[in-house]
């Protein structure tokens, strides 16, 4: 039966027959997939992380530790993983989602916040559920359309759309059930690229754009209806309006108003982590950096600036304020604590302690109390030198210089791409250890003399994109060099186990298992099985294009299975493959044969030649595209592009005619917006200037 020909507006009609493939497998009716995602509740999420059969939630389990208690795969059986299926998602733009999986039916989401059901066994694709994101909504988020996966609960699908609206949608059928704009000010530029969490019937979900200048919070919905349930802002308001509750009284004597810091938002916003503890009745959330992210712009008096860069713990029922720890006071270099929070119960001193680990941008591996968030321990898990420790309080000791103070240049280790990003971190009780994605990628920092509100300046990083730094990058080349690492870190003695160097940054998320395996994906086209003790390489294989995403794992009829999707941010401008191909969804398990999928080796890129242009245009061209082009397109020539092309590489005829593409929606389809009334044409012929400029300076010298 071919799925596909029963599409009708892009969802399937009820099934009453279930045929049965050639290799005996039947194909999943709507009836079951209503009966077995039915049963999905806080309790069945509970009980789950004993069997861990199903992937029923985010993280796994609410604890988030993505660790699996299965054991048909492991470190004396993982070489004979062969793929069971493949499927293409169509997408070029990053996937970074992690699938759900329930009693054999998948629901993973891709770029644009579309959402696709697939059959686990065969990867026949069930219904495919488009939120309709409108194409120019594209530039209002920092870090390309990507979308970080779904939660399930009784019968609906829930997936934050990118454009800020969550939408629950009948698993049974992909049809919509209702949907709710989750943004208090459409004037400003909030996206959604999280995973929403669900648990006790409330559905939580943040928001991003702290770049844009935006104030964070986090909102928990009724699952049936849609309707708020409450709200946690984690950042203050204006001085001048009430406070929303005592927490936000709390936080305003942290921050200086001489600034007027909420006309730029405040930032905060609670983009990725979530963990839930039903005994302790307590939801951490993870808040991000500060808008703008200078603190001397937007607090020039100094202060904590509660409760940016902190790790909150929230009442679940009320969402009334219980305790927090901030991992970087005062942050100024986007230092986010967005980062997976994992929840677990650890022996310290020969007293188990419930804690809450995290592995922030900043560098530290934090241990901390999570009953009263009160701070155990912290020790960096790369090189950091923007702080040099901690008090007995928890508190950072910022190194001298850190904060680029008086107009000088620091290079902060990490940087804002974090010594950890978004990219998940496991825990595996067994062996004791967390498994990060640890990696490095170096920015110097110094404050932006040209700063200004919403205002396109020249040479102010992604103003013409509406972003809200207040920040120079790289005015002085950094010293340090990229690296990325798979890292086994021991959170009791605060020391790390092994690790294995990749050849990129911005690798993928880690899974482990009872098998004693760690599975990860690779910026450089690899999927691999590590010995959890050891670290050694136990199984790898090509799958072409880099991946981010993390894998999971789950049991059907008694076999388990291991899969995985691609995509990110990082990978917008840079790749560390010489394949491309659409996102897709692979699954392995012992034993199985399938064919790998047809992957297209790139066509060798040239530089750009021949583009006339007048030498008084470069350097003016130079701030203009570090203004609009930079974090999306790179640097033109150097490293040939990611997803979205390097404009180094382009035809010269795409340069030369560049206001054709700037000045007109001519891609807005694929992403890119219209820069009418943002630049002139005259400005395009500069941005052009530099874009050959740069080109011509990479190319080989003729010898003499």
């Amino acid at each position: 039966m071919n799925f596909k020909a029963m599409l009708l507006g892009g969802v399937f009609a009820s099934l009453i027959v279930s045929p049965v493939l050639a290799d005996g497998h039947k194909e999943i009716s709507a009836e079951k997939i209503k009966e077995v995602t039915s049963k999905i509740d806080t309790s069945a999420i509970i009980a789950n992380d004993k069997a861990d059969k199903n992937w029923p939630t985010h993280g796994l389990n609410y604890g988030e530790t993505r660790y699996s208690t299965l054991n048909k795969i492991t470190h004396e059986n993982v070489s004979k993983l062969g793929l069971s299926w493949s499927t293409s998602l169509e997408s070029r733009r990053g996937v970074e989602a992690t699938p759900i999986v329930v009693d054999g039916v998948m629901f993973v989401s891709s770029s644009w916040s579309i959402v696709h059901a697939i059959d686990a066994v065969s990867g026949k694709e069930l219904w495919r559920y488009d939120p309709e994101v409108p194409k120019n909504y594209a530039h209002k988020g920092c870090c390309d359309v990507v979308n970080r996966g779904v939660a399930v609960y009784k019968g609906l699908v829930f997936v934050g759309a990118f454009d800020g609206n969550l939408h629950a949608i009948d698993a049974a059928t992909g049809k919509r059930v209702w949907k709710t704009d989750t943004i208090i000010d459409r004037t400003r530029n909030y996206t959604i690229t999280g995973a929403p969490r669900v648990y006790n019937g409330k559905v939580l979900i943040g928001n991003g754009g702290a770049e844009y200048g935006v104030r964070g919070y986090i909102t928990a919905y009724d699952y049936k209806t849609g309707k708020q349930s409450w709200r946690w802002f984690s950042v203050p308001g204006a001085p001048n309006k009430p406070y929303e509750n005592a927490s936000m009284k709390t936080a305003a004597k942290t921050w200086d108003n001489s600034a007027e810091f909420w006309k730029a938002g405040g930032g905060g916003t609670i983009w990725d982590s979530m963990a839930f503890d039903p005994e302790l009745n307590l939801v951490y959330v993870g808040v991000g950096n500060g808008s703008p992210w200078s603190q001397k712009i937007r607090s020039p008096k100094g202060g904590d600036n509660l409760y940016l860069s902190s790790v909150v713990a929230l009442n679940a029922d009320t969402g009334a304020y219980h305790c927090h720890y901030q991992t970087t006071p005062g942050d100024t270099w986007d230092f986010t604590a967005t980062q997976q929070i994992i929840l677990d119960d650890i022996e310290l001193n020969g007293k188990k302690r419930k804690v809450f680990m995290q592995a922030p941008k900043n560098g530290f591996f934090f241990v901390v109390d999570r009953t009263n968030c009160k701070f155990i321990s912290a020790k960096p898990f790369v090189k950091v030198t923007w702080a040099t420790g901690h008090d007995k309080d928890g508190k950072a000791i910022v190194a001298k210089g850190a904060r680029y103070e008086n107009g000088s240049t620091y290079e902060a280790i990490p940087s804002a791409y974090g010594g950890h990003n978004w990219h998940s971190m496991s825990y595996n009780p067994q062996t004791g250890l967390v498994y990060i994605p640890a990696q490095g990628i170096p920015l110097t920092y110094t404050d932006d003399p040209n700063w200004k509100l919403n205002t396109h300046v020249a040479g102010q990083a992604m103003s013409g994109m509406g972003w809200n730094l207040g920040v120079v990058f790289n005015k002085v080349p950094p010293k340090e060099k990229p690296f990325g690492q798979l890292l086994a870190w021991d959170p009791v003695t605060q020391k790390p186990a092994w690790k294995v160097q990749y050849a990129s940054p911005w690798n993928g998320g880690t899974l482990t298992t009872a098998g004693n395996l760690v599975f990860q994906g690779t910026a450089d086209g690899r999927f691999v099985a590590y010995d959890a003790k050891s670290g050694k390489t136990l199984w790898q294989t090509p799958v072409g294009t880099g991946v981010v995403a993390a894998p999971i794992t789950f049991e059907h009829k008694g076999k388990q299975y291991v899969s995985i999707g691609w995509g990110g941010v990082y990978g917008q401008l840079q790749r560390a493959t010489e394949r491309t191909g659409p996102g897709r969804i692979y699954t392995f398990a012992v034993g199985d044969t399938a064919p790998m999928p047809a992957l297209v080796k790139r066509d060798p890129a040239n530089l750009v030649s021949g583009v006339a242009f007048k030498q008084d245009d470069f350097g003016p061209g130079a701030g203009l595209y570090v203004a609009n082009c930079l974090f999306c397109h790179g640097v033109p020539g150097v490293n040939n592009g990611g997803n979205i092309p390097n404009l180094g590489y382009s035809s010269k005829s795409t340069i030369e005619n560049l206001h054709d593409i700037v000045l007109t929606d001519a891609l807005q389809e694929g992403g890119m917006p219209s820069f009418k009334g943002k630049l002139t044409k005259d400005q395009t012929k500069q941005i052009a200037a530099f874009i050959q400029g740069v080109a011509d300076s990479l190319k080989p010298k003729p010898k003499k």
